[in-house]
């Protein structure tokens, strides 16, 4: 059996209820990814069952909140703290936040794009 590997470009009204589904159809995140894009960022959001991988891709625009998964996947706080502070990405409700100091670094959102 060969497994498979999705990748569904949802809207961010969609994308809470979409993980919750995730989770009540037992998947587990392996990944979450930043990228900035013009005027804002792309989430990818990857999700793993037996050997079969789902990406919730999302684009936001750069003063868009999204909501942390970390309520219903704790483990995800520690991606969603490294996108808030490397890309600027506003994500809210993180639990545990770490308020930009997941890292040592000397520079604001060194990854965002700069005008």
């Amino acid at each position: 059996m060969e497994a498979k590997n999705e990748i569904r470009k949802i809207s961010l009204n969609d994308f809470y209820p979409a993980v919750l589904a995730m989770k009540a159809e037992n998947w587990r995140p392996v990944q979450i990814c930043a990228v900035s894009v013009p005027g804002g960022y792309e989430m990818s959001y990857s999700f793993s069952k037996n050997y079969d991988m789902v990406t919730l891709r999302l684009e936001v625009d750069e003063e868009q909140e999204i909501a942390s998964i970390t309520h219903i996947y704790p483990c995800a706080y520690i991606q969603e703290n490294e996108a808030e502070e490397l890309f600027g990405v506003k994500i809210s409700h993180i639990e545990p936040d770490y308020h930009d100091k997941l890292y040592r670094i000397d520079e604001t959102t060194p990854f965002k794009v700069k005008e």
